[in-house]
């Protein structure tokens, strides 16, 4: 995706516009936790996002030379580091294509972060954890629509979390008027594909499929942090 955004085909623009969709929102937190006030956070980042499109600064997104999120918040450093040459802001759109992101929402969700000690870096690198958790949970609720279980999902999807032994397979089973077995067997493949998309969507912003399981355990721990 990240390679397709890179290009200027119709593909690059849907890939860009599922690469803004995805991930803004841990890019607008970093430069919030910057310092920086909600009018220019949105600012800021609509532009950065902006110039994306019509610089095609993705086309410097070598897989060769690290992880997709590495490459956003060093473009991101840079494109902050220019504004502070310039005396305010661009005004909202300042001449630039408007993208779809959702300020209406950004920045009540961020007052509603708890607090902690974490630098704007590790805050950027949490978000992103959830924001790539989000996204892989979107695909998987997708794939079961399509399939005609939604309703299936819907009741399965807390068993993607906590402990196996924790978890309301009898119950469940008398809600699907089925097997407690049945449950289970249902419950292994949600999670099994859950890690196959999880895998699918690391795989796509780094240099290989090598580097993925030592990504996995990084994010992972990036959400342990305390």
């Amino acid at each position: 995706m990240v390679i397709a955004a890179g290009n200027t085909s119709s593909q690059a623009t849907d890939a860009l516009a599922e690469l803004c969709g995805t991930y803004w929102y841990p890019l607008y937190c970093y430069v919030r936790r910057r310092g920086h006030s909600p009018e220019d956070a949105q600012d800021f980042t609509q532009e950065f996002f902006a110039r994306l499109v019509e610089r095609n600064w993705l086309s410097n997104a070598n897989r060769e030379k690290g992880r997709f999120r590495s490459f956003l918040l060093g473009a991101m450093n840079h494109f902050l580091a220019d504004q502070r040459d310039k005396s305010h802001a661009l005004k909202r759109g300042g001449g630039v294509p408007l993208l779809p992101l959702d300020f209406d929402t950004a920045e009540s969700r961020f007052t509603h972060e708890p607090g902690d000690s974490t630098t704007p870096e590790q805050n950027f690198e949490r978000r992103w954890v959830l924001a790539l958790l989000e996204r892989v949970l979107n695909r998987l609720t997708e794939e079961y629509k399509r399939d005609g279980r939604e309703e299936l999902f819907t009741l399965l999807n807390p068993c993607l979390i906590g402990e196996r032994t924790a978890q309301p397979y009898t119950e469940l089973a008398v809600q699907l008027d089925t097997t407690e077995g049945t449950v289970k067997s249902a419950v292994h493949r949600l999670r099994l594909r859950y890690r196959e998309l999880l895998r699918e969507e690391i795989a796509d912003t780094v240099a290989g499929p090598g580097e993925v399981e030592d990504e996995l355990r990084y994010l992972f721990a990036v959400l342990a942090r305390r």
